[in-house]
């Protein structure tokens, strides 16, 4: 029986998101197969979550009264910082612990959602217009308006849809701007693309990259902001109501940024679709996975039940 430490809480606003995370495997991981611990990583205090016991920083093991833990891998459920943006994967690769997400490298550069299309825009891959704005920089509105109305306002290092705003009139620019240094010191300006929201995961499985089926995110809001993600405004269908040859599109692009950005773990990939073509929005290197997530929803219309989902993931992991 193996022995796995679910990363969970973090740094960052999306921590209560991370803890909701670390119970759902918990909860769904085969109890025949796994022995799962939930480890609260909250700066430098690392604990386990039900006794508050500390993890030797030595070697990651768990002492536990008289016995002393030793993991076999470490499932990524934690998102934001330390985990979603690289930080803690180069410790564990230095103690030679397998873990189910990215490497520090790639978890980096996605996180920077405008980073990451810089890296991608050699590729060919369509994406929106955009600019980056550094918390201090004057701010040039007229060539930020040159992009026109409405913008999307976003941090550029952070999830979940906190201090995004949809910006509709010149007047709301600078406000929407200062919305988003509580959460970071880098801004990401985006046009519009009208058209239908989707979503789309991707993970390797016996050495072969698997694009899931497809979801469309049909949100009640103004766009797919944190009430739509986290509290039911939102309708999300899965497998999505498309052509054989958009799915298929979609599908291929997903598999195509997994390969070019060296992705590990699943992966979720989120588009519009702006006529017939899937326009990159950014990717999310540790997606949400709660029962009603849009991952889970796309695991379970390939026919994968969550613990044989989460089961895969550690395979693959360890394997690696």
């Amino acid at each position: 029986m193996k022995n796995i430490a679910i990363l969970t809480g973090g740094d960052s606003a999306e921590r209560v998101i991370s803890l909701k995370s670390g119970q759902v495997v918990r909860e769904h991981l085969p109890a025949d197969r796994y022995r799962a611990f939930l480890i609260d990583i909250q700066g430098a205090d690392w604990h386990e979550a039900d006794t508050g016991a500390p993890i030797d920083k030595n070697d990651f093991s768990l002492r536990l009264g008289a016995e002393i833990i030793r993991f076999d891998c470490a499932f990524a459920a934690l998102h934001g910082s330390p985990l979603e943006d690289g930080k803690m994967q180069g410790y564990l690769d230095m103690i030679g612990l397998p873990y189910t997400c990215c490497d520090g490298y790639v978890s980096g550069l996605t996180m920077n959602k405008q980073h990451t299309k810089w890296y991608l825009t050699p590729l060919g891959i369509p994406m929106a217009k955009s600019a980056l704005l550094r918390r201090g920089e004057p701010v040039d509105t007229v060539k930020l308006l040159e992009m026109g109305l409405p913008l999307f306002v976003k941090p550029n290092t952070h999830g979940s849809s906190f201090g995004v705003t949809k910006v509709k009139t010149a007047g709301d620019l600078l406000p929407a701007i200062e919305a988003v240094w509580p959460y970071d010191k880098e801004a990401v300006i985006e046009a519009f693309m009208p058209g239908r929201e989707f979503s789309n995961g991707a993970l390797r499985v016996g050495g072969r990259v698997l694009a899931l089926p497809v979801t469309e995110i049909i949100p009640e809001t103004e766009f797919f902001d944190f009430a739509a993600k986290y509290e039911g405004r939102s309708q999300e269908i899965t497998p999505a109501d498309i052509s054989p040859e958009l799915r298929r599109q979609c599908q291929q692009r997903s598999c195509q940024l997994y390969e070019a950005l060296n992705c590990r773990g699943v992966v979720r990939f989120d588009y519009i679709l702006v006529g017939d073509t899937f326009h990159f929005l950014e990717a999310n290197t540790i997606p949400g996975i709660s029962p009603a997530s849009i991952v889970p929803q796309q695991a379970r219309a390939q026919g994968w039940e969550l613990g044989a989902f989460f089961a895969m993931l550690i395979d693959e992991a360890i394997g690696q």
